[in-house]
Order: structure tokens, then C-alpha cells, then sequence
């Protein structure tokens, strides 16, 4: 069988210097079908190996569950990285980062009582130990070493940036062999000494993650490190967005020249991201250093394959530099060309939002507001509903609201309190007779970096108004997916004109069969969009991005479903496909 191990200088494979020429590519931001094209892409690129990530919560949403269905098969993607003549690279953390809902550390996980997160704590190690266990009975059977393409293993991921429990560490090197993993194990940590310090182990390999100034990033690898391979395990090609701010890109021939620096001195990489892929439902994750920001549906992080699988500048520029070190296909891939172009204006039937909550379900009660993790709501909303007697105008207000949450009056729209403005309060008008406050509390997407991880979501108590304990809540959980179905709008009668929120609004039409389309979501608010069932994930109209991926293979051409979940207002009440993807404004 091949051999793959880490010689004095170089990676060696079966005993021969071999340089790594890795392409990041997310299997659970990508369709199933469409896993084949984008491997294929990169090995048009040059590169010989496809890195992934292992999202756990994407894979057991509950504790006892672990989902490998359609999107999750993680066999079928390396099997498919295989058939392509290729290697693979795993990165099972079990944190991840990848600007993904909670560093890919499931919600579960957090509401277990004194739970320690990535350390060595019993509770958490168990945990982890059984999530390992079960993706690795996937990736072992799948090593070089037995005749598959997985060549190397990360432990963890950036963990001198968060932690320096060396004991943590070595229970999880230990779980990775027991489990039977024998090709190489890796860490990867940012290009500062002291991050490389606590965040490997003497028998761990280092590598180092940056996008610029590549001597300088090596020379801090070197020191830490004084033989083995030089490897850059995150190439930083692009960057990822937030609502609110503008779109991250970087110049196609800057960044291949960046690329071509790290391959002159020998390097191995890894692009991260070769083809970024898509935050579909509520899987995007956020940062908070300060000032809560959380990411936007596209995650196409200006990467050399764009969103929708088409080459960009950016992939031509690296093809030529990686063709100066590596042979390279002739055949290359295509760039985009015009998608189709359409307009649905009638057929619309409308719904309130809070008018069918109901068909959910009871709620639960609750004397003091809980948060998402007491009602086991792992993301998206909740309701929370009580009654107020005779008030004056008055403030209601909480400890902390994480992250969003919609006030209403007897079902009347009174104002937001938003995390991202630090808000905690706003004024409630005066209800003579009292009135029923009901809250839509939106979690938009979990802190994905740095000390807020596995931090509570929903209202934080306690809740006051005039400065006086508000107690008495009901409670329910709000599955928008179960919601945005056909049966929802039996009854309905065509609507026409604007679409007031928060609504939920469903379209039939024809579209064209097996294309990928551009969604126009310029001129609605704030909400998530599905098509055919398959959530797509949110729109907002702070942009940046003003259009949504819409993958061909979800596309029928036969009574195509449109459901729109509209939070705030849309005067704009068409649905619209446009030409190209729309991802926002630049700072340059």
C-alpha cells in the first residue's frame, strides 16, 4: 500500500518528496451533486488534494444522532476526491471556526451542566470522543495507507489562539490512534510564536495559516518547528463577509503572487477557500470582539471558484502560477456566463407569521424569560408571549437580547431591540386595557471564533418593564422549515400589493429546469427564502450581498415552489432572477 509521512524537509509519498497542493472545499456548503464538478475544478487548477472540514453539528444535530444522509455524506465526498485521482486532508476539530454556526460545536453540547468546551474536561471529552469515533470509522478505512486518499489528519483547529491545555490535546491524538488513524496528524495555528507554542504538541506537525508576507509567516513556522515540511494549511485568498459591512475581495494578482512567494521556497498549501460554497438555513456562524456581526448567506470569500462552480480571474492567475511548479490540466473550467432572467409579479398567497404559529404546537411556561438553550431550540426563533396589564408608555427592557428580537402589541409592531446596536430595551406606547406582548426572537447565527462560543441564545434575563420584574411567559419554538410548506397556504386567497411582515408569502412557477439562478432580493427587508423545501438561508437589506444562489439541482421546471419569509416589509412584492450574482460593494 502507498505510504504518506513527514520526512526531514518534505512530505514524503511512498518514500519520494511530494508537495501538498491543497484546495479547501466544504462538502456541507455544497450540494451532494455538485461535488463531482467542483473536485474536478481543482484538479483543472493543479492541485492535487482536497481539504475539508468536518462540521459536527451538522452531523448530530442531538446527542445519539449522527446524520451521513445527502448533504453529510462525508464517505461519498472522499470516495468522490478519490475517483478523481486525488488526495484529501480531514479536519474533524471537533471545533472548526469556518465562519460556521458555533465553530461547528453543536448547541446540545452546550446545555450539559458544567460542560468545559475544548478542554480536558470528562463531560466534554466524552462527548467528543463519540463524535470522533463515528466520523472516523468514515475517514480511516479511507487512508492512503489502505488504499484511499486521505493522506493527513488535523487535531483541533487554531487552538493556541483560544487555549494551551496540552493534556486536551493529547486526549485527542490519543482518541484520533485509538480510533486508527495512521497517516499524519497536524495543527494549525496562526504565524505568531505563541500561538505555535500552545497550540501543538512536540509530535504533532505545525503548520501555519496567513495570505501575506509569506517570508516573514515561514520564518515564525521555522523557528517553532526546525525540520519537516513548510506548509501554509490556510492560504487566505479572500475573506468572508458580515451584514452591514462591505464585500471582502483581494486582487487576483496580488494574492498569486503571495501564492507564487510560498511555492518558490518549496511550500505545500492549502487555498482556503479553493470554492467557498453557501451558508444555507441557519448555518452561518458570527464574530463578537466588541460589536456582535453576523455572516452573510454567500460564502463566496472572492474565492478562485465562485459560488455558483465558475472559474474567476482569481483561478486563472493561480493556474498559471501553479503550472510554474506542477503540471497543470489543459482543460480548464469555464467562467460564468448570463443566467436566466426572470420575473413572477400574481399568484402569490400570503400568511401571517404570528397568525399560524399556532399549528406548531403548545408552547411552555415559564415564570422568568428562559433562553433557546432551556427550550432546546438549537437556531433560528422563538415566541415569547405574556401579558401586560394597564401601562403607561414604559420601557421594557432585559439583561441582554442575543440576537434579535421583533416587539409586538396585540399583534402590532412596536419597534426591534438589535444585538449588533448593543440595544437591551425600547418604549412600549400605553395599552389602557393591558395588551399581550408577544417577541420574535431571531438567534442569527452562533459566535463561530474566540471566547463566546457556546454562549446562550434568546431573551437574557431578567426582563422588566418600568423597571419591574415581568414574569409569566409562554414560550414556543418556531420551525419556520415546517412552516414554509404547501399546506401552510391552503385556503389563501391571491394576494397583491406589498408584502407586510412579518409574513410568509408562497409563488408557483415554471423555472428554467436544472439552471442555477440568481435570486434579486434587493427589494425585500429581512427574512429567508425556500425553494422546492430547500431553505436557502437569509437576506437582508443591509447588505452587502443583493442576490441569493439558487443551485440547479434543487430546480425542477415543474410547478417550481417559492416561500418567502418576510420579517420586516417588501413594497417590492415580484420575485425576480437576475443575470449574475450581486454581492455588494467593495473598499476599493
Amino acid at each position: 500500500m502507498p505510504t504518506f509521512a513527514i520526512g526531514e524537509q518534505d512530505f514524503l509519498l511512498d518514500g519520494e518528496p511530494h508537495r501538498i497542493l491543497s484546495g479547501a472545499l466544504h462538502y456541507f456548503r455544497v450540494h451532494p451533486d455538485m461535488w463531482a464538478d467542483r473536485i474536478r475544478k481543482a484538479r483543472q487548477l493543479g492541485l492535487n488534494t482536497i481539504e475539508t472540514y468536518v462540521a459536527w453539528n451538522a452531523h448530530a444535530p442531538e446527542r445519539g444522532v449522527f446524520d451521513t444522509t445527502g448533504q453529510r455524506d462525508l464517505g461519498r465526498f472522499l470516495d468522490l476526491v478519490e475517483a478523481e485521482g486525488m488526495h484529501a486532508i480531514v479536519r474533524p476539530g471537533p471545533y472548526i471556526c469556518a465562519e460556521w454556526d458555533n465553530g461547528g460545536l453543536p448547541a446540545w453540547l452546550m446545555r450539559i451542566p458544567g460542560v468545559g468546551v475544548r478542554r480536558n474536561e470528562p463531560q466534554y471529552m466524552a462527548a467528543v470522543t463519540e463524535y470522533l469515533q463515528q466520523v472516523l470509522a468514515i475517514v480511516t478505512p479511507r487512508q492512503i495507507t489502505r488504499g484511499g486518499p486521505v493522506v493527513a489528519v488535523q487535531i483541533e483547529n487554531e487552538y493556541g489562539a483560544y487555549g494551551d491545555d496540552k493534556d486536551y490535546l493529547r486526549e485527542l491524538v490519543r482518541v484520533n490512534r485509538d480510533a486508527g488513524v495512521e497517516v499524519p496528524l497536524l495543527t494549525c495555528d496562526q504565524a505568531e510564536a505563541e500561538m505555535q507554542e500552545r497550540g501543538s504538541l512536540p509530535e504533532l506537525h505545525r503548520t501555519v495559516t496567513f495570505g501575506s508576507r509569506t517570508a516573514e509567516k515561514l520564518a515564525v513556522l521555522r523557528a517553532a518547528q526546525p525540520t519537516g515540511p513548510l506548509m501554509c494549511m490556510e492560504f487566505w485568498n479572500g475573506w468572508f463577509d458580515h451584514w452591514g459591512a462591505h464585500h471582502h475581495v483581494t486582487d487576483a494578482a496580488a494574492s498569486a503572487g503571495d501564492l507564487d512567494a510560498l511555492l518558490a521556497v518549496g511550500g505545500s498549501v492549502n487555498l482556503y477557500m479553493f470554492h467557498g460554497g453557501t451558508n444555507m438555513g441557519f448555518t452561518n456562524g458570527a464574530n463578537d470582539k466588541g460589536v456582535y456581526q453576523p455572516l452573510v448567506t454567500s460564502y463566496d470569500y472572492d474565492a478562485p471558484l465562485a459560488e455558483d462552480g465558475t472559474a474567476t480571474a482569481k483561478y486563472d492567475a493561480f493556474r498559471e502560477v501553479i503550472s510554474r511548479y506542477a503540471p497543470v490540466p489543459a482543460e480548464s473550467a469555464p467562467h460564468r456566463t448570463p443566467a436566466p432572467e426572470l420575473t413572477i409579479e400574481g399568484g402569490r398567497r400570503t400568511v401571517g407569521l404570528l397568525d399560524v404559529v399556532a399549528t406548531l404546537g403548545e408552547g411552555s411556561s415559564w415564570d422568568e424569560v428562559p433562553t433557546h438553550e432551556d427550550v432546546a431550540v438549537a437556531s433560528g426563533f422563538v415566541r415569547y408571549r405574556t401579558a401586560v396589564a394597564h401601562i403607561e408608555p414604559s420601557v421594557l427592557a432585559f439583561d441582554e437580547v442575543r440576537d434579535r428580537a421583533q416587539v409586538f402589541l396585540d399583534g402590532v409592531a412596536v419597534g426591534v431591540i438589535d444585538r449588533s446596536e448593543r440595544a437591551r430595551s425600547l418604549t412600549l406606547p400605553a395599552a389602557p386595557h393591558g395588551a399581550t406582548l408577544e417577541i420574535l426572537l431571531e438567534d442569527q447565527g452562533r459566535v463561530n471564533y474566540g471566547t463566546r462560543i457556546g454562549e446562550a441564545k434568546g431573551l437574557i434575563g431578567p426582563a422588566t418593564l418600568a423597571g419591574k420584574p415581568l414574569l409569566g411567559w409562554d414560550v414556543l419554538p418556531v420551525d419556520v422549515d415546517a412552516l414554509a410548506v404547501e399546506s401552510t397556504f391552503a385556503g389563501e386567497c391571491e394576494a397583491a400589493g406589498p408584502i407586510a411582515g412579518p409574513s410568509l408569502s408562497r409563488w408557483t412557477s415554471d423555472l428554467p429546469a436544472g439552471r442555477d439562478l440568481f435570486l434579486d432580493v434587493s427589494g425585500w427587508g429581512k427574512g429567508m427564502v425556500w425553494v422546492n423545501g430547500v431553505n436557502l438561508g437569509r437576506y437582508w437589506s443591509k447588505g452587502p450581498t443583493a442576490t441569493m444562489y439558487v443551485p440547479g439541482q434543487i430546480v425542477t421546471g415543474q410547478a417550481d415552489s417559492i416561500v418567502l419569509l418576510e420579517l420586516l416589509g417588501a413594497p417590492d412584492a415580484a420575485v425576480r432572477f437576475v443575470a449574475a450574482p450581486q454581492l455588494g460593494h467593495t473598499d476599493f
